[in-house]
C-alpha cells in the first residue's frame, strides 16, 4: 500500500431545487455521489481500509464496494432492465444470510474507485431510459413488486444511511467532520 491519495479534489453538484420530479432525483443522486466520494477525499489505500470502529468490518472501502453494487443492482439492472457488469470483489455470506464484501479483498483503492465511478458513469446513461415508464411494476425479491419511485427512493435511501457511516469513519480517521 501506497502514501498516494486515491481521491483528489471532489466538487459536489448544485441541487436542482425546482423541476421535473426525475430532476430533482437526478440532482440528488448526483450529490449524494459526489458528497461519499467527499467523505473519502485526500485519502490512500492503507487509510481507505482502515476499520475505525474496533467492532465493525466497516470501512470507507468497503461502503466504495457497496455503493457500486447499489448502482449497478437497483440502477442497471431493476431501473433499466440491463445486465451490469459486476466487479468480481471477494464476499462471504454473514450470518443472517446476506451477502457482504470481504474487507481482505486485495483489489486496490484506485481499482476500486475507478470501477464505483465507472458504475456511477453507466447508472448516469441508463437514467432517462430507465425512469421513461415511471409507474411500471418492476418484480424485487426483496421487497416484493415496486414502481420506479420506490427504486429511486430506496437509492437515495441507500446513498443516505451509508454517508452517515461515511461521516462517522472519516472523523474517527484524521477527525475531519463535514455535513
Amino acid at each position: 500500500m501506497s502514501d498516494i491519495v486515491i481521491i483528489e479534489k471532489v466538487v459536489r453538484p448544485e441541487r436542482v431545487l425546482t423541476g421535473s420530479w426525475l430532476e430533482v432525483i437526478a440532482s440528488n443522486l448526483d450529490y449524494h455521489r459526489a458528497t461519499f466520494l467527499w467523505k473519502c477525499e485526500g485519502l490512500t489505500d492503507a487509510q481507505l481500509r482502515q476499520r475505525s470502529v474496533p467492532s465493525s468490518d466497516l470501512t470507507l472501502l468497503g461502503l466504495m464496494r457497496h455503493l457500486q453494487g447499489v448502482e449497478r443492482y437497483w440502477l442497471q439492472l431493476k431501473l433499466a432492465d440491463t445486465t451490469p457488469q459486476f466487479f468480481p470483489y471477494q464476499s462471504y455470506i454473514t450470518a443472517d444470510g446476506g451477502e457482504w464484501f470481504d474487507e481482505t479483498d486485495p483489489t486496490p483503492a484506485h481499482e476500486v474507485y475507478a470501477d464505483y465511478l465507472a458504475a456511477c458513469e453507466d447508472s448516469r446513461a441508463l437514467f432517462t431510459n430507465g425512469t421513461r415508464n415511471v409507474p411500471r411494476t418492476v418484480p424485487n425479491p426483496e421487497f416484493g413488486d415496486t414502481d420506479v419511485r420506490f427504486i429511486l427512493a430506496h437509492v437515495i435511501e441507500e446513498y443516505a444511511r451509508h454517508l452517515g457511516h461515511a461521516d462517522l469513519l472519516r472523523q474517527s480517521l484524521d477527525g475531519t467532520t463535514g455535513e
